[in-house]
Formats: C-alpha cells, structure tokens, sequence
C-alpha cells in the first residue's frame, strides 16, 4: 500500500512565529463559506445542547439520565439501567460512522461539530468582540499592557467563566433535573454534591476553551493520533496545492516565474491550531477550512482562480485521478450501517419491566387453622412502559399450567400501582389447600399492559 509522503519541518517555522505572542495564538477570523456552514452546524448543536434539558416531555425532561430513578428518559422512551449496553451500542455506531468519515473526509468532524472546537470558537469570538481584532491584541501585547486593556482583559475571562458556568450546569442537567439545579442556584442553597462537579466541569471548560485551546487538538486529543491509519492517498483533506503555489513570491512582484503563493501568512493567523497548511497534512490539521476561505479571499482579490488551498486528495494534488468511493470507504460505510441498524433493532427491544421475586427466609411456611399452607414472598417491580402504572400479578404452578392454575392463592394487593410504588418491595403471601410435600415450583407473571414478564421461585412444605 502507498504511503502519504512526509516532510520534515522545521521546529518552531517563522510563519507560526507571527500567529503567536509569548507562546499564546491569537486566531484571526475570517469570514467564508466554509467558515459559514461551520457556524450553520455548530449553532443548532449549540442551541440544543442548552435547549433540550429543558424541554418537558411527557412530565420529564427529554433527556435524563436519572440515577434516582434509575431510568433514562429519551424523548418519551422510558428505559432501563438495564438498557445502558444501548449507550455503548450508539457510541459503536457514532464511532463507525466517525471513522466513514474520516476516511472520506479527514477530520471534518473536529472542525465543523466537535465539542472542543465548537466551545473553542465560541470564546475566540467572545474575545474578539470584546477585546478587538487579533492582529490589535498582539499589537497590545507587544507594547504593554494598558489599565483600559487590563479591564477588557478582566471583562473577557469574566464572561468566560459565565459561559463556562452555563455549560457545566447544562451537562449537569442531563443526570439532574435542571429545574433543580437552578432552584439551588436561585436560592444559593449547595447542599447538594452536584454543585461540586458542575465548578469542577466549570473550571475545565473555562481551561480547555478559553486558556488551553490549540493543546487539546495537539497533544490530548486521541482522534488526531489515529487518524493516519484511517488516511489514504484518495482521502480529501484540507491541502496547499504546491505544485501551483511554489515558488511563493510577493504580490508586489510582477513575476510569471513564480506560483500563486504570497506568502502573506494568513492561513496560518485564522488556524484554530497554529499550523502552516503549506507544510503539508499534519496530525493538529482539523480540517475548519478556515485557511481555505481566507486564502479563496486573497485569490479573489489579486484576480487569481481559487482553490489554492482546497479539500483535495494526494492523489488529485498529483493530476491523477481520485475516486471518492473506494472499497475502504465502502467497508467503513457497511459497518456504520450495520452499527446503525443494530441500535435500531435494540431500541424496539428495549426493557418493558424489571421485576425480583424473594422468598421469605425467616419462616419457611405457615400453617392456618384450615390447614392452608402458606409462604411468604417479597415482589418488586419497575416499569418502563409510557403511559402504563398498574401491573397484574398471577401465580401458577410451573409444571401443571392450567390444571393446577386455581390451586395456589395469592394474597396481597390486587395489582401494583408504578406511580406509587415504583421499584420498592411489596409483600405478598401464597398458599394452598394440601399441597405436596417438599417443594413446589411457582412461576409468578408480572402484566403491564401488553408486556409480561415471568419469574420463578419455590413453594415449600415441610411435615405437619
């Protein structure tokens, strides 16, 4: 199998030098088409990740992961903690599907909806608007901080923190009814351990969004690691066309001999990460197409064709051909449908009820004065059924189904309220007119609307 090219770089290049003031990026944004279809994906993603743990639906919120429960609300689905291997089989299939595109794309995904890169802009702007444009801020840093920049200063990680706040309290809300969380806030009442996680969460974001950034994507982030052994010469990556932009000479010169490259540096001053695309494919490259609409800009305004920079294949910076779908592609493209449909099909299978029979231990059986004898058992059940509160519960028999069905009495209470008793222990009493001696097989049926579920114990006698 071919294998990309690599280049040695030199360690610290002279155009990273300008993107940078005391070891800190300072990310020029820029506006273009790629830097808008971010925004059109990453605010939805935005909005609905503070929007849904408020949203009611069907008396709790949409999403929930409710350890005092123990179920997890999922937009009307009540499921179980038995269903949690439900979780792992979506993470399975959003992982296939990552990989799909990966291997099409390259690493789109950081760029455009990743987590980091979506809170990473969001206080790159907040510190654009408040203390300027990068290029007046590194001017501001060279010359020495002034008190009214000191104050910006201030103001811009003031608001960091809110956001930061904002956003641990939201995620906080997915295992905690929000409501809660800002009644406390409200009251200034933390009695409530959460409050230490949502600071911790808090002080995290604050350091990866705003102080962190680049680092993250550089040496923390596992994906970008991984990603070259998904990489082949026909995957589309952001790229600098060499061929066409070397040797790079100013636009000042008027000189057919060289490329379209002027070298003026700034799709390394709108990289979120810091690096010189020109280099060539690098492991911190996340794909934003930041350096492709300011360098389309450039192209623009010297009349020059765009495409300098541009998501192309090694293959295609070639002249060769380049087929987008390809037997990897198509592989990976399998497997995220087969992932897909798996969750899917899991889903209608999710667990209707969870239900535990015991046996009272502490008096094996009891004897009336009609000579009934009579065991003592412990029933739980939880439900998971929208709509569905009461559970009918029928005991038989094991072996002599139908014949023997009226044999066995249950005593204790009709049917078992879920919006009352919801997974707390019922007790119950079975008993029967001359039963055999020793022990007897019981199946106890638990009904929730169309649901049942079935579980057996022992029905025991001793000499009397």
């Amino acid at each position: 199998m071919e294998n990309i090219p690599i280049v040695a770089l030199d360690s610290e290049p002279s155009t990273t030098k300008m993107a940078q003031v005391n070891g800190k990026f300072y990310v020029r944004l820029m506006a273009g088409h790629y830097q808008n279809l971010r925004r059109w994906l990453s605010w939805p993603l935005m909005a609905a990740f503070f929007l849904v743990v408020w949203l009611p639906w069907d008396g709790h919120p949409a999403v929930l992961f409710s350890s005092q429960e123990r179920r997890i609300f999922l937009f009307g689905l009540n499921l179980s903690w038995h269903d949690l291997p439900l979780l792992s089989g979506m993470l399975i299939a959003a992982a296939a599907l990552l990989f799909f595109t990966a291997v099409a794309w390259g690493r789109v995904w950081c760029g455009f909806a990743c987590p980091q890169s979506v809170w990473t802009w969001l206080f790159i702007r907040i510190e654009h608007l408040i203390e300027g444009d990068a290029r007046v801020v590194r001017k501001r840093e060279n010359r020495g901080l002034s008190v009214t920049d000191w104050l910006r200063r201030g103001v811009k990680h003031g608001v960091w923190m809110v956001v930061a706040l904002a956003t641990a309290a939201t995620f906080s809300g997915y295992f905690v009814p929000v409501r809660e969380l800002t009644a406390e806030l409200v009251s200034l009442e933390f009695g409530s351990g959460v409050w230490l996680w949502v600071i911790i969460m808090a002080a995290l974001t604050y350091a990866n969004a705003g102080l962190v950034r680049e680092k993250i994507c550089l040496h923390a982030c596992p994906y970008s690691r991984f990603q070259s052994v998904m990489f082949d010469l026909d995957t589309r990556t952001v790229s600098y066309d060499a061929a066409r932009g070397e040797p790079r000479i100013s636009a000042r010169r008027q000189d057919s001999s060289g490329g379209d490259c002027v070298d003026c540096s700034l799709c390394v001053q709108v990289c979120p990460t810091g690096i010189d695309i020109r280099d060539g494919l690098q492991a911190a490259c996340i794909d934003c197409g930041a350096c492709i609409d300011a360098c389309d800009g450039v192209m623009a305004r010297l009349e020059r064709p765009p495409g300098l920079i541009r998501f192309a294949s090694e293959r295609q910076l070639q002249g060769q051909s380049s087929p987008l779908f390809r037997g990897r592609l198509l592989g990976y493209g399998a497997i995220a449908l087969m992932a897909v449909g798996a969750v899917i099909w899991v889903f209608t299978q999710a667990t209707a009820m969870v239900v535990e029979v015991r046996r009272d231990r502490t008096e094996l059986f009891s004897i009336r004065p009609d000579d009934t004898v009579c065991n003592d058992y412990r029933l739980k059940v939880e439900g998971f059924v929208p709509g569905e509160t009461q559970v009918q519960v029928i005991v038989r028999e094991l072996v002599a189904v139908g014949a023997n069905e009226g044999q066995f009495e249950l005593l204790g209470p009709e049917g078992i309220d879920l919006a009352q008793s919801q997974a707390s222990w019922q007790n119950y009493r079975v008993c029967a007119l001359n039963p055999a001696q020793g022990k007897t097989r019981l199946q106890f049926e638990f009904r929730l609307g169309k649901h049942i579920s079935t579980r057996n114990s022992t029905f025991l006698v001793g000499r009397h």
